[in-house]
């Protein structure tokens, strides 16, 4: 746990930072949604989601090896997320994830309930559904999908304002102030990475694979409890 360094939080609202192309960050986009609606918070608690732009940060596309080698390893912690080996031929393997994290982005025009629903479709799109979300198309697809207006998805996307928004975070996470993808900040002024699970890498980054230390989905409850009150 760390401080928020600086992230404005407001009152009933969640942060939270990670790429689309994380499957850490569909874990917890997933924890985040569903504890949610166990405790009843729903209409209480909103998930401000913000952009983790790895391939701006590394300089390349997060290579599928790496992804290959974590995907079974996350989706055995949560199952129920929606995962599958990757089922489309190779060549439409999506190798950026901007267009999704812009579209996030425009969609909180129409309110950040819009906004939560179009992430968590994308990222199920990607993990459980192997669609090409590098693709405008696919991410219109989704929108509609997610109950979002789709004309004004694309209107923003058109007009290109929220690339500009997704350059301004690429300080804060290659920075120290957000840890990594993903990273929770809270209106209390706390920040939690990769709330509840410990990993190591065995072996080389990228050769090997990712072991898990530690696993408590628990802890969101606190979180969001947190968050509202």
């Amino acid at each position: 746990m760390g401080s928020n360094q600086g992230i404005d939080v407001a009152p009933g609202t969640i942060v939270f930072y990670a790429d689309i192309g994380c499957p850490w960050a569909h874990i917890a986009a997933h924890r985040l949604h569903t504890t949610r609606e166990r405790l009843g918070l729903t209409e209480r608690v909103r998930f401000d989601i913000r952009a983790f732009p790895l391939e701006l940060i590394n300089d390349m596309a997060t290579p599928k090896l790496i992804l290959d080698a974590e995907i079974p390893v996350a989706g055995g912690l949560a199952p129920e997320a929606g995962w599958q080996v990757w089922q489309a031929a190779t060549h439409e393997y999506p190798v950026t994830t901007l267009l999704a994290m812009e579209a996030v982005e425009v969609a909180k025009k129409q309110g950040l309930a819009a906004s939560e629903r179009l992430d968590r479709g994308l990222r199920l799109a990607l993990f459980g559904q192997s669609r090409n979300i590098s693709m405008r198309h696919v991410v219109l697809q989704i929108a509609g999908e997610t109950g979002v207006d789709v004309e004004a998805v694309k209107a923003g996307l058109v007009e290109g304002w929220a690339r500009a928004e997704i350059e301004r975070q690429v300080p804060l996470c290659a920075g120290d102030t957000v840890q990594g993808s993903p990273t929770l900040f809270l209106p209390d002024g706390t920040a939690h990475h990769n709330p509840g699970v410990r990993l190591h890498w065995e072996g080389e980054w990228g050769i090997g694979f990712p072991v898990i230390d530690h696993d408590d989905p628990e802890v969101y409850v606190d979180l969001l409890n947190r968050a509202a009150n």
